[in-house]
């Protein structure tokens, strides 16, 4: 938004500006924020930062933890959910030594060197990310876990349960499990709020290509926006969850994006639609080409199919990623490439057929993820395709333009599938992490620090028990 202090200045005090706000981002994804007001904000800010405790961000140890972080001028933007007029700016984290250096492990610093990394390397000078969010706007969600109480319940206004709901006035109208995909008003309960968070991303800065009501009938919905450079898109996904949470709240309803929040319904995906330009000109694009793809981009594709379940353990980040991913379903797990096919891990639009349009798909990751780590380690996984030449036919990935469930059994055994917990997905990437390190752009100690949360939180669902259990096992 700025591009130096004074236009900051100048800016905040035509807009009677009182509070600026800093959001900082830890390893799992999630915005922290610090606040002053206007009239502490100097040049020391942005030479110097603001300290904070890095050991409560998941980065360091509580012996090593002081860091700072110091405010990106052009990442600026007004709160639309405050009342006093309040400028937010995104914090680059910094650690402090002889010297006050970029911290190697924060995540938005990883996605600038991924994008450095693809110019320098020649493939390419501009990326474009096209993630499609999937969440559900719930009425109700209470959850407890105790000893003795285990429970989880959710409501929505419009879920086929509440067909016969006596005890409020019930104008029915419900949407049939699994018949929520594109269903109009009156159905569409939702359909003016999804509207205020498309203005409202709009007038962010977050160009929306579109909304619809998604299959899950008790409220699932999809946004998706426009195409944006990697570090640009990354800061425009938390964006985009910031506004729709906090506008959903302000309408008395609430979001969520876990990847499965509901047993028998739609999961929640983060579809990820990636394209490559140079000089301006698309490197996808090959009329010739299988699916008017390129060389290169199927070579991209080789690569993240055979980085895919390392991919994981940061593009599906969470126990309940793999409650979503779950073989025999519509859910993409299965490694290998097609055109229009929704259960292949790379998928080829069959509508994208002009160049400056042709790209690829991928699939599995969901909204769980950190978007600056997720889109930093899909960006590696492509360049080291082009780098290495990775044919992704030579490596029995396909093109599978079958529905691949139909396959005979030998056929179906021929391709392999996605790791089947977060447990596993953190195996895959103990066992393939070279490809992240090339031009310094993952470091070891920000992968470690990755494995050891994921597997933390693998090992805390563990050992808790699931009531679908006692239904099972109660009587033994």
């Amino acid at each position: 938004m700025f591009k130096n202090i004074n236009e900051l200045r100048d800016f905040c005090r035509d807009n009677e500006i009182k509070v600026i706000d800093f959001k900082v981002i830890d390893l799992a994804g999630r915005w922290h924020h610090l606040t002053i007001p206007v009239t502490r904000f100097s040049e020391k800010t942005l030479e110097d930062g603001i300290g904070f405790d890095g050991s409560s961000y998941g980065f360091l140890t509580v012996e090593k933890s002081d860091m700072v972080f110091i405010p990106d001028l052009s990442s600026a933007f007004v709160d639309p959910f405050m009342e006093i007029p309040t400028l937010t700016m995104i914090g680059n984290i910094y650690s402090l030594g002889e010297e006050t250096e970029r911290f190697e492990g924060d995540p938005r610093y990883v996605a600038e060197k991924a994008e450095r990394y693809m110019s320098e390397t020649g493939v390419a000078d501009q990326a474009f990310y096209g993630p499609e969010f999937e969440f559900y706007i719930l009425d109700h969600v209470s959850y407890k876990t105790s000893p003795n109480h285990m429970e989880v319940y959710l409501d929505a206004e419009q879920a086929e349960w509440n067909t016969g709901n006596k005890d409020t006035k019930n104008l029915g109208y419900k949407v049939p499990h699994h018949r929520g995909y594109h269903v109009d008003v009156p159905f569409d309960v939702n359909f003016e709020l999804r509207n205020n968070m498309m203005l409202m991303l709009e007038e962010n800065g977050v160009p929306v290509k579109y909304h619809h009501p998604e299959v899950g009938g008790p409220g699932q919905l999809e946004i998706e926006l426009s195409f944006g450079g990697l570090l640009e898109m990354a800061d425009r996904t938390m964006l985009t969850k910031y506004i729709l949470k906090n506008e959903a709240i302000r309408n008395n309803k609430t979001v969520t994006f876990m990847p499965k929040p509901f047993f028998g319904e739609a999961g929640n995906g983060m579809h990820v639609h990636l394209q490559l330009f140079k000089e301006g000109e698309p490197i996808f694009f090959d009329e010739n080409g299988y699916s008017g793809l390129s060389d290169t981009a199927l070579y991209a594709i080789g690569g993240i199919l055979k980085h895919s379940a390392a991919l994981l353990a940061f593009t599906n980040p969470s126990t309940n990623s793999y409650k979503r991913l779950v073989p025999g379903y519509e859910a993409p797990v299965s490694i290998c490439y097609a055109t229009a096919n929704r259960s292949s891990v790379i998928r080829i639009p069959g509508y994208a057929k002009k160049p400056g349009v042709k790209r690829f798909e991928f699939r599995p990751s969901d909204a769980t993820a950190n978007p600056y780590l997720a889109y930093s380690a899909l960006m590696m996984a492509m360049l080291d395709g082009i780098n290495n030449k990775i044919d992704p036919v030579k490596e029995g990935f396909g093109p599978y333009d079958v529905n691949i469930f139909d396959l005979p059994k030998e056929e179906k055994a021929k391709i392999k599938g996605l790791p089947k917990s977060l447990d596993e997905a953190a195996d895959a990437l103990e066992n393939d992490y070279e490809f992240l390190l090339q031009g310094d752009v993952f470091s070891e100690g920000i992968i470690k620090d990755q494995i050891k949360s994921i597997r933390k939180d693998a090992a805390r669902v563990h050992i808790v028990p699931s009531p679908v259990e006692y239904e099972m096992y109660f009587d033994l």
